[in-house]
């Protein structure tokens, strides 16, 4: 017997899904995502709170990855990185470009192996000098493996804009992690100064 599970709709990363679930003779928790409905086989027997949190587990994976696979498709990346890669004194080799949303601590990371740089889908939102400049970092580390004054010579000498660069993640990082503390007040302000430390309207 098929028993359909009243929950309507499921929210994971500000995407709103409207939520399917059958309980039925199935082993595992399986999930599919079609459009903006998310279809959930469950068995009978799981306990409601163990299914809401696989729930919301999966519909989060099955969110990123279909936002994974729109910013890779974007437009060719590749291009791009590659266009960097030739600022560099050794060009680094670079066949493939992904932009991931399984990345969560790092911005970027490049493997020498497979000659593919992963980048975090975050940094498709964000101006093309930031990309840019995040790429540069991954590929300097092809040449130093450590963070000290030669690494930062390489990235400054192919990217002048790389301090900028890792001022503006910065910032980005900590509004993500404390925007929800913030007053709305706060949050609404924060909407007005363009980034330029004198570009606010002097007190009157």
């Amino acid at each position: 017997m098929i028993v359909m599970d009243a929950a309507p709709t499921i929210t994971v990363d500000g995407t709103t899904l409207q939520l399917v679930i059958e309980r039925k003779r199935v082993r595992h928790i399986n999930a599919r995502l079609r459009q903006q409905t998310l279809f959930v086989s469950a068995p009978a027997q799981v306990r409601q709170q163990d299914l809401d949190r696989v729930v919301a587990d999966l519909a989060r994976k099955l969110v990123r990855r279909v936002h994974a696979r729109k910013v890779n498709a974007a437009e060719d990346a590749l291009a791009l990185v590659r266009k960097v890669a030739a600022r560099f004194p050794n060009r680094p080799e670079v066949a493939h470009v992904e932009f991931v949303t399984t990345q969560m601590s790092r911005w970027g990371s490049y493997s020498s192996r497979t000659r593919t740089i992963r980048l975090h889908a975050a940094l498709r939102e964000m101006p093309r000098w930031v990309l840019e400049s995040v790429v540069a970092h991954e590929l300097a580390h092809v040449t130093h493996l450590h963070h000290g004054p030669e690494f930062w010579a390489l990235v400054r000498s192919v990217d002048p804009d790389c301090d900028r660069a890792d001022g503006f993640l910065n910032g980005v990082s900590w509004l993500a992690h404390n925007e929800g503390q913030l007053p709305p007040v706060a949050r609404a302000l924060l909407q007005g100064p363009s980034g330029c430390l004198d570009a606010l309207e002097p007190e009157v």
